[in-house]
């Protein structure tokens, strides 16, 4: 029996780095499996507006070009390519990538994962009783029904699983979860069963660690100064072990960094509640994991648990958003501050004008911002203290209707003139774009089977149906019971009290953020067993609720995570409505985690003892106390 399988990400979303594909199967040490995730909420729409354009359109082309002079090498070195790009179109992405076969003269076989779309379905399952109500803010999805523009269901890893019996090189899905394109070809190797829930748990932890590409190697890290290469990570990859424990690694010979540090951030990304993780394949417990070094550039994770998944399946639509418009000005010194507050003035009352003159009315909502002076981070910085030499002041606008966008996108353009001294143009009229809103709604799991469907193409273009199934999802599932499997912090002996001084949050903490839907998360890992004590005990959801007023709108929700020397807190209505509804300058909250390291709090000195010298910051920001003590 095999002891580990190797799988290895190439690209984290549509518009990733063109070369990951290339750099997973061309390299020194290729993995096993190589996946590829091309798909957001935002994609699917685009996607599907391009179908509706054309029949054989809806699938992300670029998959296709980075894939088609692999080709040979795939078939060659054995590797079998494992792709979402199939979006809307997951079988004309499939003839694409068989006719590029063809052209090269290489025989193929490829399988199709579909049946998510349910665009075609939807008034069916509403007349079956489905409701689709919105998940975040339970709003009625019937009077939203001719606003849609996209419909598909999370599939997990069965379909590939099935897929991947028939020995095809690639392997195209249209919406399956991140996790499961990696979970699959991990489940296919070793044969586990699927209701093996603690080494499913294994498995979806790796996948849900290596789905944003080179953000599990140094990407968005922290402590960056720490990556060599910066900017020219190598792809991860993950090597599974029989009982779904493993070890990150990365393509030898390239850039980028694989640390405990570096993979406690990345495994609180875009992160609920720890204990829960939902997936299509199962519940996980990410509360008890432990992260050790494991050679260089290796870092092995383990202890993930498991339980039966929801009963329902996932789904996300796309609906029709109103209307948006950005522009912006350069602003010089002196007191740039100032010269925005007239700006922002001056220009509401004179868009108001402007708005009540033309009979339309006022955008529904408006915003200017000064970038670099606190404008993404919304008050977790010191703004008294910014005084920029120049800014680039902002200004973005909302309506469900065109007709006060048309105002505003005039207006701007006047102020280059009529504003005050040390303006600087920056475009024309801003743009008017269509909004697309994301509307998250759950579907009884075994009212939507996936289809199967695997091609083979022979060098000369023959083409062969080899198999065509249904899947159906089968088998537990339900509500696991709410009780905490966290593991116990391995925590050195307690520095003490002794002198407190007062340093950022980031000399003893470094942390990660990210988005779900209007909500962020932002996870906070303390620097060595003893800082996350320190943390747990210190950092409150009621003292980080008062750092991040002007940033959540809702309640702020803590949850610990010892394990990863970590707490997770989750910021409900903090993007703005979030993705492409989002005025914000930063609508995924990439920001945030910065700012929030930038408080200062009163420490233990002692505590700086307790950091290894590998998890002690080089930013001069957060280093500086390490010097004065």
């Amino acid at each position: 029996m095999r002891s580990t399988v190797r799988v290895g990400n190439a690209g984290g979303y549509w518009g990733d780095d063109p070369r990951a594909l290339e750099s997973q199967v061309l390299g020194p040490d290729p993995p096993e499996f190589v996946t590829a995730d091309f798909l957001a909420e935002i994609t699917m729409s685009i996607l599907q507006k391009q179908r509706a354009r054309d029949p054989e359109a809806g699938y992300a082309r670029d998959f296709v070009s980075q894939v088609a002079p692999l080709l040979g090498a795939v078939r060659e070195r054995g590797i079998t390519v494992i792709t979402n790009a199939g979006g809307v179109n997951p079988g004309a992405c499939a003839r694409a990538v068989l006719r590029a076969a063809t052209e090269a003269g290489v025989e193929l076989t490829v399988a199709v994962v579909g049946g998510d779309d349910l665009l075609g379905r939807l008034d069916a399952f509403l007349d079956d009783g489905v409701g689709f109500d919105n998940l975040e803010t339970g709003d009625p999805f019937a009077p939203r029904r001719g606003d849609v523009l996209s419909a598909n269901a999370y599939f997990g890893a069965e379909p590939i699983v099935r897929a991947l019996a028939h020995r095809p090189d690639v392997v195209v899905t249209g919406r399956v979860t991140d996790t499961g394109i990696t979970l699959a070809p991990i489940r296919h190797a070793f044969g586990w069963d699927p209701h093996d829930w603690d080494r499913i748990a294994g498995g979806i932890v790796a996948g849900h660690l290596i789905e944003c590409g080179v953000q599990a190697t140094g990407g968005n890290f922290t402590d960056w100064e720490r990556v060599p290469g910066l900017g020219n990570e190598g792809f991860p990859v993950v090597e599974v072990e029989e009982d779904g424990a493993f070890v990150l690694t990365k393509q030898s010979r390239t850039g980028g960094l694989v640390s405990p540090a570096v993979v406690r951030e990345q495994l609180l990304y875009e992160m609920g509640d720890p204990e829960r993780y939902l997936c299509p394949d199962a519940t996980v417990d990410f509360s008890g994991l432990t992260v050790a070094a494991a050679g260089e550039d290796r870092v092995r994770v383990r202890g993930a648990r498991g339980g039966p998944p929801p009963g329902d399946l996932k789904v996300s639509a796309s609906v029709r958003g109103g209307f948006s418009a950005r522009g912006s000005l350069v602003v010089g010194g002196p007191d740039v501050r100032g010269k925005t507050a007239a700006l922002e003035t001056a220009f509401r009352d004179r868009l108001q004008s402007d708005c009540d003159a033309a009979g339309v009315p006022f955008p529904a909502e408006f915003r200017v911002d000064l970038a670099g002076a606190d404008a993404a981070q919304r008050g977790l910085a010191d703004a008294a203290r910014l005084d920029p030499s120049e800014g680039l002041v902002r200004f973005a606008a909302w309506s469900p209707t065109r007709e006060p966008l048309r105002v505003f996108r005039k207006l701007l353009p006047s102020f280059i003139l009529s504003g005050p001294a040390g303006l600087a143009v920056t475009g024309g009229a801003p743009a008017i774009s269509e909004v697309v809103g994301y509307w998250p709604a759950l579907v009884p799991r075994d009212r939507v089977p996936a289809t199967v469907r695997v091609i083979r193409v022979s060098a000369g273009g023959t083409e062969t149906v080899m198999a065509e199934e249904e899947v159906r999802f089968a088998g537990p599932t339900g509500e696991p019971p709410r009780q905490s499997r966290a593991a116990k912090a391995p925590v050195p002996d307690s520095p003490g009290t002794g002198t407190v001084i007062e340093a950022p949050l980031g000399a003893v903490a470094h942390a990660r953020s990210g988005d779900k839907g209007d909500a962020a998360n932002i996870g906070i890992v303390g620097r060595s067993g003893a800082c996350y004590e320190w943390l747990r005990e210190q950092l409150t959801a009621e003292l980080v609720g008062e750092w991040v007023r002007d940033v959540a709108r809702g309640p702020i929700v803590r949850y610990e995570v010892p394990g990863l020397w970590a707490l997770n807190f989750i910021l409900e209505r903090a993007l703005g409505g979030g993705g492409t509804r989002s005025l914000l300058l930063d609508p995924q909250g990439k920001t945030l985690a910065q700012g929030i390291l930038r408080r200062r709090v009163r420490i233990p000195a002692a505590l700086l003892a307790t950091i290894p010298p590998e998890n002690r910051p080089l930013s001069p920001v957060f280093a500086a106390p390490f010097s004065a003590s």
